[in-house]
């Protein structure tokens, strides 16, 4: 082999081998980070089963957010994964949006929710809660129903993203029409 040639296999081999480890660092960081948050749910999970004992359970589904939901006699205060409603969801709609249920049955400082809600976003974790409080509502108050379901709380928001389909930029986008 000539000398260009070696040096040009040379550069290349250190090429892949640094693509490899900068690929190989940030698999691990993002598995470090997963792990991590798993753990966190887990330990939150368990300390709150401690003082769920007697709650009403109920799961709701958004988009892609599902949300676990315990429903307490208390005082009216809402814990989503372990943080007050108001530090999780900040913005006034998605905290007006999971009280919803209680303003229709008129129960706004009777019950102590705890929620444990994971994937998709804000809002859809937010209708998620607020299908999980509505089915625990009528779990534990079977005569709230008719106001739950008439209001529309009661039934299961099924619009999901569509998938992206062969030959189309998105879901439905196609590309630009060029005539030349």
């Amino acid at each position: 082999m000539t000398e260009a040639k070696k040096t040009t296999a040379k550069t290349a081999a250190k090429k892949t081998v640094a693509k490899k480890t900068t690929a190989t660092k940030a698999a691990t960081k993002t598995a470090t980070k997963t792990a991590t948050r798993a753990a966190a749910a887990k330990t939150a999970v368990a300390t709150a089963n401690v003082k769920l004992t007697g709650a009403t359970y109920a799961t709701g589904k958004r988009k892609d957010s599902v949300a676990r939901v315990y429903l307490l006699p208390g005082h009216g205060n809402i814990t989503v994964n372990g943080v007050s409603m108001v530090e999780y969801f900040r913005r006034p709609v998605l905290q007006m949006i999971i009280a919803q249920p209680f303003g229709v049955t008129r129960r706004e400082t009777e019950y102590d929710i705890v929620a444990f809600v994971m994937g998709g976003g804000l809002s859809g974790q937010a209708g998620a809660v607020k299908h999980g409080i509505s089915k625990a509502l009528e779990k534990r108050e079977p005569e709230l129903r008719a106001a739950l379901k008439s209001a529309g709380f009661l039934t299961r928001d099924s619009r999901v993203v569509e998938r992206k389909h062969y030959g189309v930029r998105k879901a439905r986008r196609s590309t630009q029409f060029s005539k030349r």
